[in-house]
């Protein structure tokens, strides 16, 4: 086990070190918040996929397909790649052709600059609790390895994060990530072969677990049941949709095709590796029944049945896991602080400014997550409460604005505010359904009928791109095979 900690330290610390060297490549704000926009497809694709495995998709979704088998986990790989796709055939290209630095700043171009404040501040809590979900994940990590307390390495894990990201920006995140994204796959490609051959190979297991635990949708259902499942895969199929660290990765890459391929082939390698995880979690309740922690179901799987280089790829895996979706959670409110709600109290902030801004936001916020983190145990809940607020709030707007030419200022505004406000209302009312899914034709029947209310008195406004220029509706569609710009 000495060789297996020493070698996750040097793994973090090469980690680190590439984290460091990514500062040098930062010049400005640009190349902090969106790599220069000159990432190709397989940067773009690695760092896009690398966000969303996180601990979430190693520890938390295995615990929760051992609890309640693919219906567990509905939410996170399946709605997780949804989310994927739909951006990339509906989304990313016309957000890429505005030439944005932040989703905040589509709100403000197509809305106006109230508009693009309320999403800035909508987006900032959805991050912090994510951060804090992989927090967690860390400190139950270092828990299994080590025997030590989990607050030592949800603190430790923090600390690594918030140097690098601080120091490198988005041209850290995605030097990271590629490198975490590609040790995560070969992990868990390697460690799930194995691990099924150990129990006696997938025939043998499957035979024994019940066929409940591989339904895809729910059977015999009450209708509450049904909406709690329809939730399950727009809260982030749709939510996340309107998330900076998507969008971010998407402004990143150098075109437009770019932005769009790399969204579908990071779904499908997601949905590909996330399932491994899956199944072993699924395949553990066999061996290790009656879990009272179920998100511990991979460790324990890896710890019994993983030979000692297997077990240190599987924690080099881990380790990936969360760090490549940590700095991501961590940069994608900084760049909303320092790009937006700075710049709308104080116009005539400086591009060294806000580079400084953004910097010094990044622990700050790493250290409100990690008072959640302390405050929480698991990461799974965590992880898919943290979209709910952008799926009540700026999904709507975000899909009207790129794809109805009516919708108006006054019609986005009361959208957002609907949006929220029935959030909450739900919440307290409906606490058995799910408040945020309730939530989106509330939000967009306010769109519709505002906009419409108001359109001759506020004509809706055209939209640009970030230079104050109209872009082409034309080529909206993510199609493949087509030639693209």
């Amino acid at each position: 086990m000495t060789t297996i900690t020493v070698g996750l330290l040097i793994y973090v610390l090469l980690t680190l070190l590439v984290g460091l060297y990514a500062g040098k490549k930062v010049q400005n704000s640009a190349d902090f918040l969106v790599a220069g926009r000159r990432l190709g497809i397989w940067l773009t694709t690695g760092t896009l996929a690398a966000t969303w495995f996180g601990t979430g998709t190693v520890l938390g979704a295995p615990g929760a397909a051992y609890s309640r088998g693919l219906l567990g986990v509905i939410a996170d790989p399946f709605g997780a790649a949804l989310c994927l796709f739909l951006a990339g055939l509906f989304y990313v290209r016309v957000l890429r052709r505005m030439g944005l630095t932040t989703i905040a700043s589509f709100f403000e171009i197509r809305f106006g600059p109230r508009a693009g404040l309320i999403a800035a501040l909508c987006t900032i809590p959805a991050y912090v609790g994510w951060v804090a979900s992989l927090m967690i994940g860390f400190g139950k990590i270092i828990q299994e390895l080590t025997g030590l307390d989990p607050v030592i390495g949800t603190c430790a894990g923090a600390a690594i994060v918030l140097i690098y990201t601080t120091a490198g920006g988005m041209w850290a995140v995605t030097l990271t990530d590629f490198i975490q994204v590609s040790v995560l796959s070969l992990g868990l490609i390697v460690m799930a072969p194995i691990i099924l051959h150990e129990m006696g190979g997938w025939a043998a297991i499957r035979a024994q677990i019940p066929d409940d635990r591989f339904y895809l949708y729910p059977r015999n259902a009450s209708a509450a049941v049904w909406i709690n499942y329809i939730r399950n895969w727009l809260v982030i199929g749709l939510g996340n949709l309107a998330g900076q660290d998507l969008i971010q990765r998407s402004l990143s890459s150098k075109n437009e095709s770019v932005a769009q391929n790399s969204a579908y082939l990071a779904g499908l390698l997601y949905l590909l590796i996330g399932l491994l995880a899956v199944g072993l979690g699924i395949a553990g309740t066999q061996v290790f029944p009656g879990l009272e922690d179920p998100e511990q179901i991979m460790m324990k799987l890896a710890r019994t049945y993983l030979p000692p280089l297997g077990l240190a790829i599987f924690m080099g895996a881990l380790v990936s896991a969360l760090m490549s979706s940590a700095d991501s959670a961590l940069l994608a409110p900084a760049s909303v602080i320092g790009w937006d709600l700075v710049r709308f109290f104080r116009p005539q902030t400086t591009e060294r400014e806000t580079l400084r801004i953004c910097r010094w936001t990044i622990p700050v916020l790493g250290l409100i997550a990690l008072f959640l983190a302390l405050t929480h145990t698991s990461v799974y809940t965590l992880m898919i409460d943290s979209w709910s607020i952008l799926l009540a709030t700026l999904f709507v707007p975000l899909t009207g604005g790129i794809w109805w030419s009516k919708s108006n200022i006054h019609g986005a505004l009361w959208s957002m505010i609907s949006g929220l406000v029935s959030w909450v209302i739900f919440l307290e009312i409906l606490p058995d359904l799910p408040a945020d899914l309730l939530a989106v034709p509330v939000s967009a029947l306010f769109l519709i009928v505002i906009s419409l209310a108001t359109g001759h008195s506020s004509p809706p406004r055209a939209l640009k791109d970030a230079s104050g220029h109209p872009i082409s509706f034309s080529d909206r569609l993510g199609i493949l095979g087509l030639k693209r710009t």
